[in-house]
């Protein structure tokens, strides 16, 4: 009997189901987080009796066949990049992007990567930096002194220094935006790279078309719906336990059939 089989795979897409559900509700408070979604589909078939052919010598086809299926397969994981929400934290160098784009952030190895999470801060030098210390593309150094720092919609860092009332643009942050944003590679910390499915990234300043504004002192909350999850996760148990049902059943049937005598 197929059934066993059929029902193991289902019982295993729902487990995988259930544990990207368990990812976003465990992410519910993660800066910048955008909630991801279990894709499924079919398995193979197997022909019993083949659609279209001919079932007699007259010509005359089947005009439907039997086919019975294998089961199911997870078929990707996607990332639904919905704008989460802005919560103000009056921070100076907490940026939210509103809009599309991710900030641009220098590994230990040389690569960049993109991130969401605008909780910046400052390294002994002065450069913005991330919460891990990787530094924040381009490098902008505040001065040591200043007396306030601003960061416009459009990206531009201004200081003002002590003695000088006029504010001075020292540096300007770029966002960049992608083809395929689901096609990025999440490296965990709020950190993703560049793959050959998301495409080459686009990089340009905040606020003009096509890229999203920087807002400062805001951060951007997850984008998890908590009642859409708790649904989706009561759906994926009751989804589960159905196939453990017809593992049971299929097991009473063959048992039916041992005890014959």
């Amino acid at each position: 009997m197929r059934s066993l089989d059929i029902a193991g795979t289902g019982m295993l897409a729902q487990q995988t189901n259930v544990e990207v559900i368990s990812n976003n509700m465990a992410n519910m408070t993660t800066t910048g987080y955008k909630r991801r979604r279990a894709e499924f589909q079919d398995l193979m078939y197997q022909n019993l009796r083949r659609v279209g052919s001919n079932s007699s010598d007259s010509g005359s086809l089947v005009p439907s066949g039997a086919q019975v299926g294998l089961g199911v397969q997870t078929a990707a994981i996607y990332r639904i990049s919905e704008q989460g929400n802005l919560q103000q934290t009056s921070n100076t160098l907490d940026l939210a992007i509103q809009g599309n784009g991710y900030f641009q952030v220098t590994l230990p190895t040389g690569n960049t990567a993109y991130t969401r999470d605008g909780t910046f801060a400052l390294a002994p030098d002065g450069t913005i930096v991330t919460a891990d210390g990787y530094v924040v593309q381009p490098g902008v150094q505040i001065p040591t002194g200043a007396a306030g720092v601003t960061i416009n919609t459009s990206g531009q860092v201004q200081v003002t220094l002590t003695g000088q009332p006029a504010p001075q643009t020292i540096g300007q942050l770029q966002l960049a935006v992608f083809p395929n944003e689901a096609g990025l590679d999440a490296q965990g910390g709020n950190l993703f790279v560049q793959t050959a499915a998301s495409g080459a990234p686009v990089t340009g300043n905040p606020g003009v078309i096509g890229f999203g504004s920087v807002e400062q002192g805001f951060i951007e909350t997850s984008n998890v719906n908590v009642v859409s999850e708790i649904t989706n996760l009561i759906t994926a148990q009751r989804a589960y336990e159905m196939n453990s049902k017809v593992i049971t059943a299929s097991n009473e049937m063959f048992s039916t059939l041992t005890n014959l005598r």
